[in-house]
């Protein structure tokens, strides 16, 4: 269990509404600490669609997903939120008053929290990967098939079949072949979903020699204790063969599920958590949902919505972090200690 880490909010979700939340806390001098289960920020922008054109976000007439999370990022910068990838919010424990909130919060990295506010902006829950429809699979879960790359040198002279033909699959084929032993990709086509010069990337290792490309899928896991040993699998020709291997990574994209967030007491309502829109507060105080996850009377699910959303929270999770401060509302455009704030004046 590493050190626990204080601070003031932890906000779950990386996506644009919690980046956007960044943003307002930071103004108020409140800093903030972001979990994510994806290996990048942006949520369902960066992860679904990052070039897919987006209208009505206001001030841009036309912006891609991937456009969007870049200027979010830019515009959070002066107050330097630290990001925890890869990683889903395993627990949520208040161990303060309802008058002087503070929360324990955990994620399935064995990473832990301190703090005095929890904002919610996981969209429609967390990101699970797609399980390949393989018997036997949970057993090897962990200890020989990953769904997840956390930390690259954990697969240093592995021998890993990675099963996929997206970005993701792509991506890892190309970062993890330096460092293992052997990489092989499978797929059920010789044709991929993945940026084009990835694409190009791979081919030219396979041919050189550097890695195996195989077609097909697979249909059996070989092996004792957790550990693979090799897998069977079944061609376009319905022939079988075997790939050894002892690390097995499926990259068969997401599903939205609610996750742990179903076990944190906070009403739910048709999987999505009623939130007020005074304060966008659920019925923990000192807990917030913004964004897609929350619902109240009129809810639209739309990212502007969101924003307004996160902006009202940040108001009232300065009362929990600083009790004995009043709030004043300022204006970016005619207050020199917000333009200091944001390195502008």
């Amino acid at each position: 269990m590493s050190d626990t880490i204080t601070t003031d909010v932890v906000i779950i979700g990386a996506g644009p509404v919690g980046l956007f939340a960044v943003f307002e806390l930071g103004l108020l001098d409140i800093k903030a600490h972001l979990v994510d289960i994806l290996p990048k920020v942006g949520g369902q922008c960066a992860e679904l669609y990052p070039e897919k054109p987006i209208y009505d976000i206001p001030g841009f007439p036309i912006v891609t997903g991937q456009g969007l999370v870049d200027n979010l990022m830019k515009q959070i910068e002066p107050f330097g939120p630290t990001f925890h990838l890869n990683q889903m919010v395993s627990g949520l424990e208040a161990i303060g008053t309802p008058e002087a909130p503070r929360f324990r919060v955990t994620t399935d990295a064995d990473t832990v929290f301190d703090c005095k506010a929890v904002v919610i902006a996981a969209g429609g829950g967390s990101f699970q990967p797609k399980k390949p429809p393989i018997a036997g699979i949970d057993q090897y879960e962990e200890h020989s098939v990953f769904y997840a790359v956390r930390k690259m040198e954990q697969f240093r002279g592995r021998t890993i079949l990675i099963v996929g033909g997206g970005d993701s699959a792509l991506d890892w084929t190309l970062n993890l072949q330096p460092i293992a032993r052997r990489v092989t990709l499978m797929h059920r086509r010789d044709d991929f979903r993945a940026a084009p010069h990835s694409v190009e990337q791979m081919r030219a290792l396979v041919a050189e020699g550097a890695m195996d490309l195989r077609i097909g899928q697979v249909t059996g896991l070989n092996g004792a204790d957790g550990r693979l040993s090799s897998v069977t699998c079944r061609g376009n020709d319905n022939a079988t063969f075997e790939v050894a291997c002892d690390t097995m990574l499926p990259f068969f994209g997401l599903t939205m599920k609610l996750g742990p967030i179903s076990e944190w007491g906070l009403n739910l309502h048709e999987n999505l958590i009623p939130a007020d829109t005074e304060k966008f507060e659920t019925s923990t105080p000192g807990i917030f949902a913004v964004g897609d996850i929350n619902t109240y009377p009129g809810k639209l699910k739309l990212i502007l919505s969101g924003f307004h959303e996160a902006a009202l929270a940040a108001q009232r999770v300065h009362r929990y972090v600083y009790p004995e401060k009043k709030l004043l509302f300022q204006y970016t455009t005619s207050s020199t200690n917000l333009q200091k704030k944001l390195g502008v004046a």
